[in-house]
């Protein structure tokens, strides 16, 4: 055990048993433990100390009470929080299952219905968190749980606290909030006054790399990412001749690209210009009369949807992958 993992046991023995380290990302590190008063197996992440100094105990012990209080069967919920020995920690249930990120690893891309059924579900969960204001700012497969197979979205508590609580002063340490594949330009450019409309454009390039095998945008590093993602239009996700054939041996519909396709332009979910996204995973988006909009930053032309629909039912509905 670590120096590190041996302050926090003992910081936290009078309520947690610390028995592993599960994983560590650019936030925070993850500890199975026992949850003492409760008889129970927990995950607690704790902020990574850097963050930690930077963001302080008291906003991000502020901030994270938000997370608390969502309460939905598709968002992971909190058990406790606090800090220890300068420790800043959460605490949330251990899931029974794998993150989408494995999942999409071992099997490279998924049927259009099971993207659709775990895209339903996450725009469910985002839909009642902008309706309580509260936006999660880190979208990816990482952070989409497969629980007894049903997703479930993880992490609404920390990239909350930290862009809340750090604000600025993240900045120039080079840290951010998000995570580049997923990220939407606005966010990608530093704007922390980010809305709804950059987690609408995360889920999309999730949607997409369920659907085509890669995120919308690739690199060789960051900076090539993040510089694609505010300049070019996702490339097209057709699959090759021989992924066709052996998507319609495995079930998969041949028409990858053309359903990928319909949630960047029919949606206009990965639009650059966050004015011609959808406001929310739910939202009315009213159009010209015409039926269709060009966005003036990147010259997409994007189809009116006029009744409340959820994006990805409108982009869904192909060759029979009708969402439930």
């Amino acid at each position: 055990m670590s120096e590190i993992s041996a302050r926090l046991s003992t910081a936290l023995a009078d309520r947690y048993k610390l028995e592993c380290r599960l994983g560590e990302g650019g936030m925070a590190t993850v500890y199975l433990a026992r949850d003492l008063k409760h008889d129970r197996t927990v995950a607690i992440k704790v902020l990574r100390p850097e963050i930690a100094a930077i963001v302080g105990a008291d906003r991000f012990l502020n901030e994270i009470k938000v997370t608390a209080n969502l309460h939905h069967p598709h968002i992971l919920p909190l058990f406790d929080s606090g800090e220890a020995d300068s420790f800043l920690y959460y605490v949330m249930p251990v899931v029974e299952g794998e993150a989408l990120r494995e999942k999409l690893d071992r099997e490279g891309r998924l049927t259009v219905q099971e993207a659709t059924d775990i895209t339903i579900a996450v725009a469910d969960a985002l839909d009642y968190a902008h309706r309580h204001d509260v936006i999660h700012r880190d979208i990816k497969p990482d952070n989409i749980l497969l629980h007894d197979g049903q997703p479930v979205l993880a992490d609404f508590g920390i990239a909350l606290a930290v862009s809340q609580a750090g604000g600025n002063r993240l900045t120039g340490t080079g840290f951010s909030v998000g995570t580049p594949h997923y990220m939407s330009p606005e966010q990608a450019s530093g704007n922390a006054d980010v809305d709804a409309r950059t987690d609408v454009y995360a889920l999309a390039s999730v949607m997409y790399e369920m659907l085509s095998g890669e995120p919308p945008h690739t690199g060789p590093n960051v900076q090539a990412v993040l510089a694609k993602a505010l300049t070019e239009d996702p490339r097209p996700a057709g699959p090759t001749a021989a992924r066709c054939t052996a998507s319609r041996r495995s079930g998969r519909t041949g028409g990858v690209g053309k359903v990928a396709r319909r949630s960047v332009h029919d949606g206009s979910c990965l639009c650059r210009c966050p004015d011609q996204r959808w406001g929310s995973p739910c939202a009315k988006r009213k159009l010209p009369s015409d039926g269709a909009t060009r966005c003036s930053d990147c010259g997409a032309r994007h189809c009116a949807i006029g009744s409340r629909r959820r994006v990805v039912r409108r982009a869904c509905t192909f060759r029979g992958a009708n969402p439930r």
